[in-house]
């Protein structure tokens, strides 16, 4: 754990960053979705995917997100995550949607995930920050430097969606995450698909030669996950192994592993 010396200030100028900031004026809970370590045949971390408060899907509560509350609900996201994942008593890492659009002094708006860390007793060292390679983030030197941020308080980082977005390569070159999730449109039927094998292949020597974790996710076919195996793709996500679980944490099928 950490003590409270530890967790960012806000400063003055981050006016958003406040405790007294109003409320949101809706709801919105999680599912839990299995990252599994495949040679370990063990569940490496848990993705924390907004739902509705009746598991409604999450196009449904992002539509009620908008410039003047994108700030609150980022941060309400971690608290909620947080607080979940150590109810449902989750062991393993806890990976976080952020909206990099959402932080403005990336020290200040880390504080409420510092905050409900402590609170709910779930240590920080095993959070994972991710944002998708396609987010709208006009300013690529304010998105590098919420991960620097990020990473110097002990947080983990990574880029999900890689290869659906035009920005993964550049950003790559000025930062490197731990954590690299190939997009699920590269994954879906790789093995019939030549161009897909290359692409994905690069990935993968990439990621090697800078030393970041790779995970392919949306696997639904134990022929997607042998081509993946084959490339040296270690960490899996997708129906073979879990859906989703709604409020609750999924436990893997057997039969993706044999």
């Amino acid at each position: 754990m950490f003590h409270e010396s530890e967790a960012p200030s806000v400063r003055p100028g981050c006016h958003r960053c406040r405790d007294d900031i109003e409320p949101l004026h809706f709801d919105f809970s999680y599912a839990y979705q299995p990252i599994v370590d495949f040679p370990q045949r063990r569940i490496f971390a848990h993705e924390a995917l907004v739902r509705g408060c009746n598991g409604e899907s999450a196009a449904s509560v992002l539509a009620k997100v908008n410039d003047d509350n994108r700030y609150r609900f980022d941060q309400a996201c971690r608290c909620k995550a947080v607080e979940g994942a150590a109810r449902l008593g989750i062991q393993e890492f806890l990976s976080i949607n952020f909206l990099p659009n959402a932080v403005y002094e990336p020290g200040a708006c880390i504080r409420s995930t510092f905050e409900a860390a402590q609170r709910f007793g779930f240590p920080k060292e095993r959070i994972i920050f991710e944002v998708v390679e396609g987010e709208n983030v006009s300013d690529r030197p304010h998105l590098i430097n919420i991960f620097q941020e990020y990473r110097r308080f002990g947080f983990m980082t990574a880029i999900d969606d890689f290869g659906a977005g035009y920005a993964g390569l550049n950003l790559l070159a000025d930062f490197q995450p731990d954590l690299i999730k190939i997009d699920m449109e590269l994954v879906r039927n790789i093995h019939l698909s030549k161009p897909k094998q290359a692409i994905v292949q690069g990935i993968v020597h990439m990621a090697q030669q800078l030393k970041i974790k790779l995970l392919a996710e949306g696997v639904e076919s134990l022929a997607e996950r042998d081509f993946l195996l084959a490339c040296g793709v270690r960490y899996f996500q997708g129906y073979l192994f879990c859906k989703p679980a709604f409020d609750a944490v999924g436990s893997i099928d057997p039969l993706a592993f044999s």
